[in-house]
């Protein structure tokens, strides 16, 4: 049996609830499969598009006729964890069900440090939402003051900060659940990003998104997983990738990884980050991550599926 964190990609969750709920029977099937073979596991998920339109909803309902409260981004991203785990939660649950593991599984809405100091906070870099043309977003800068970049060519999105997590606030809360049996879904969207005040060390929301596959590691880390496996939409690690030259990586070593982000063969916007993550808890664990595809995810841990970073030289 492995305790295993698995931080599920965003091609996994759909553009709104109703697609969502549809994908997400796919992922629960697959989720059971490990479940069914006595591993404890913890669920982390993306939340980009999600904070996006529930921050656009909120502000767009604040400035007209009804007038609601203005909503925080911090709440923003509480509520899209919320709703997400909801629906992972039932499709999970329903899935045991019929397969008949008799587990009880819950959504821990996830609080994670972060430094009020990090140089992200000067220089936003994390996608949310919709996209935009380029006349729109201009628009939309001059009006709130919100940072659009370029993103993929598929048109222009709001960028907020990506900060570095520096723990994971509820994580003794996520262990003792996992150590009951309990299939945990958690740090959604990388967690609610908070920071804590000067004064009285209390804890207070702060708008930005963290990565969710670097806040995936540092929970494995702390609830001292076996495995960090990471899924995404490819069922490995490329070198030259989408290349008639392209290697596919099987297993790969701390310094292999290294050497491999010097020469910069991942894309900073794609595997650079999950690369990353995956260093972070094979260093400071001596454990193994995994990276591969949501449909390779019952069958990552066969010798010739997916992409394995390890310790050693």
């Amino acid at each position: 049996m492995s305790k295993i964190v698995i931080a599920l990609g965003g091609n996994a969750l759909g553009t709104n609830p109703s697609d969502q709920l549809t994908k997400l029977e796919k992922v629960a099937k697959i989720i059971v499969n490990l479940i069914k073979e006595g591993n404890q596991v913890v669920l982390t998920h993306g939340n980009g598009p999600q904070v996006g339109q529930i921050a656009l909803a909120m502000e767009y309902s604040a400035v007209g006729e009804v007038k609601t409260p203005f909503m925080p981004f911090a709440e923003c991203g509480s509520m899209s964890q919320g709703y997400i785990g909801y629906q992972l939660q039932q499709a999970l649950q329903d899935e045991m069900e019929r397969q008949g593991v008799k587990k009880d599984c819950v959504t821990v809405i996830t609080q994670v440090l972060v430094d009020a100091n990090d140089e992200a906070f000067k220089n936003p870099t994390k996608p949310i939402g919709a996209f935009y043309t380029e006349e729109e977003a201009l628009k939309i800068e001059k009006e709130k003051g919100y940072k659009f970049v370029s993103d993929a060519g598929r048109g222009y999105r709001r960028v907020v900060p990506s900060p570095i997590p520096k723990d994971i606030i509820e994580k003794r809360v996520i262990e003792k659940l996992v150590s009951n049996d309990v299939v945990v879904i958690a740090v959604g969207g990388g967690g609610i990003p908070v920071i804590k005040t000067d004064k009285l060390k209390l804890l207070e929301g702060i708008e930005a998104v963290i990565d969710k596959d670097l806040s995936s590691a540092l929970l494995a880390k702390e609830i001292n997983a076996d495995i960090l496996l990471i899924l995404t939409s490819i069922d490995k690690v490329y070198l030259n990738f989408n290349t008639p030259n392209q290697i596919g990586l099987d297993e790969i070593t701390i310094e292999e990884a290294k050497k491999y982000i010097l020469n910069k063969e991942f894309a900073s916007g794609s595997m650079l980050p999950k690369i990353k993550a995956c260093l972070n808890f094979v260093e400071n664990s001596n454990n193994k991550a995994i990276i591969t595809s949501l449909e390779q995810a019952d069958k990552a841990f066969l010798s010739n599926v997916g992409t394995k970073i390890i310790g050693g030289k």
